[in-house]
């Protein structure tokens, strides 16, 4: 049986002296991995580079043999991003919570879409790419069937001041509300409900807060915990916080 699809590299292993497993995020058959006879040469290196756009025809006897791909190139949008570190480290860490959260061969379109427009974002020249990062990864937590509800207070109903998230209902909090309990709760930064830019301050909190319902809710099974890569991000996004300037969002 065969089936083709557009892809997203996420990640590439040697397989014996010149192959390689590719593991890919396609529109149609979600997260699925394929043999690339060649893929350890250089040419194939070049376009296994995760975060590349591809054109995959995949074949395997059976459904859920590993099969093989062939490959063509559509977009080098990881490629692109091997000189600048901030954007490369967010790119890995999106590729790293695909592989660890989404089950295998399990369609996801919405979060392919969300994934490109976020690779779009890494390639523009402006910076508002952190804050698409966080909302790509509240995105995928909704699509899953985890989304977080921050139109409006669990406890008052209010959609004003909403500055907390409850840890376990994943519901926005109020100011008012959320002030005797605020050391148990996480910080909902402004810009995820529409109120302004956002700076590395505001950055590092949205990460937090999609990291805590990513690990308790998405990778509960995961004894290391996050990807390492998404761990990475957070970590150079967090030193971030004693320089100004350094990210922005609208």
């Amino acid at each position: 049986m065969q089936w083709s699809d557009e892809g997203i590299v996420l990640a590439a292993r040697r397989h014996g002296e010149t192959s390689a497993v590719a593991s890919l995020l396609t529109r149609g058959h979600g997260r699925h991995a394929g043999l690339v006879r060649g893929g350890a040469g250089r040419t194939a290196r070049g376009m296994l580079q995760p975060g590349n756009r591809v054109e995959a025809l995949w074949r395997g006897r059976l459904a859920e043999h590993l099969g093989s791909y062939t490959l063509e190139l559509g977009k080098a949008q990881g490629a692109a991003l091997l000189d600048d570190a901030d954007r490369l480290a967010c790119l890995a860490s999106a590729c790293g919570v695909v592989e660890q959260a989404l089950p295998e061969r399990h369609p996801y379109p919405a979060i392919f879409d969300a994934f490109c427009a976020l690779l779009d974002a890494l390639s523009a020249a402006n910076t508002v790419w952190p804050a698409v990062y966080v909302r790509w990864e509240l995105g995928l937590l909704e699509q899953i069937g985890f989304g977080l509800d921050l139109a409006q207070c669990a406890v008052t109903g209010t959609a004003e001041e909403l500055i907390y998230v409850s840890p376990k209902s994943g519901r926005a909090v109020s100011a008012a509300a959320g002030t005797a309990y605020k050391s148990r709760l996480l910080a909902l930064p402004a810009f995820l409900v529409g109120n302004g830019a956002a700076g590395a301050d505001d950055i590092v909190a949205g990460l937090t807060l999609t990291g805590h319902f990513l690990e308790r809710h998405l990778l509960a099974h995961e004894a290391a915990g996050i990807a390492p890569a998404r761990e990475r991000f957070l970590h150079r996004m967090a030193r971030k916080t004693t320089r100004s300037g350094g990210i922005t969002a609208v």
